[in-house]
């Protein structure tokens, strides 16, 4: 089980300068941390500050090492030859290999800049098709969803990047095993729900003949050094109903009952988890990410 990070980018109640400032440190305690993954999110027209992904990964990943790296991006909502290229810059700038995370967007998000959600699962087939055959080098054609004539871009990726789609309902894993080099499962699935959901992404690379690809799953983490620790750090979170999350979908506790947590998923076949922050607190983020390094120890040993 590899483990990943998603910083998270979203900060209402710090100044942009402090919060871009924490997010830079995070992306430093998970290089030295050994973690798997670096990941940042994806969103848009938001009322309170949420930095965008192209822009803060090219400067955390100079904090980063030679792992693998990326974002997500809700399709929809981006030209496919600027993701492209984007992308292409992006891969550039470290060795690691670009794993792209994609979905479907929020349709309010979508109304404000003015795209037609109402088609957004085939604008996102189609964006993600077009996004491949730009990177294999290929001048591109699209004239139903993204009115292209003649695209092409450079850079051009100088290995092929991953692409996990994330996906929740069956018809979606679907697509997943049949567009996707991976999937990647919801942080509020419960054990029980994330074994039917893997069971069904397994049924669907079945259906499409080819082996299953990368299975991750995101949750949202919590360490501390002791047991009574971490419950007494996570009650705030919980009594606001955090994230709408249910609780027994959250990865609290030491770094033994963490590695335990862990080891459930791996034992439902997931291959990578990609954990995020739940604290508000800089130094309890920090510490959360350094206590990994010894999850990811536990696993192996």
């Amino acid at each position: 089980m590899k483990i990943g990070i998603s910083v998270s980018s979203s900060y209402p109640d710090r100044a942009p300068d402090l919060a871009a400032d924490w997010m830079v440190q995070r992306t430093r305690a998970a290089n030295a941390a050994g973690l798997d993954y670096l990941f940042i999110g994806d969103h848009h027209a938001t009322n309170t500050p949420y930095f965008q992904n192209n822009v803060m990964l090219a400067r955390m990943l100079a904090e980063w090492g030679d792992q693998p790296f990326g974002a997500l991006y809700l399709l929809p909502l981006w030209n496919p030859v600027l993701l492209a290229e984007q992308v292409g810059t992006l891969a550039a700038l470290a060795k690691g290999r670009f794993v792209m995370q994609c979905g479907l967007g929020d349709p309010r998000q979508g109304a404000a800049l003015g795209i037609d959600m109402t088609r957004q699962v085939g604008l996102f087939v189609a964006a993600l098709n077009v996004m491949k055959a730009l990177w294999r080098g290929e001048t591109v054609d699209e004239s139903k969803y993204w009115q292209l004539q003649r695209a092409r871009i450079s850079p051009v990726p100088s290995e092929a990047v991953d692409v996990w789609i994330g996906a929740v309902v069956p018809a979606a894993i679907t697509r997943a095993a049949k567009l996707g080099d991976g999937w990647l499962a919801a942080p509020s699935l419960t054990l029980a729900e994330s074994g039917a959901a893997i069971q069904q992404y397994q049924r669907a690379c079945a259906a499409e003949a080819k082996a299953m690809g990368t299975a991750a799953i995101r949750r949202d983490v919590l360490i501390a050094e002791t047991s009574q620790a971490a419950k007494r750090a996570i009650e705030p979170y919980l009594a606001a109903g955090y994230r709408g999350i249910p609780p027994e979908a959250l990865l609290v506790g030491s770094v033994g009952e963490v590695t335990d947590q862990v080891a459930q998923l791996a034992a439902l076949g997931y291959t990578e988890i990609i954990v995020r922050n739940i604290s508000a607190d800089q130094t309890e983020c920090l510490k959360t990410i350094a206590l990994l390094s010894e999850v990811k120890a536990a696993l192996q040993g």
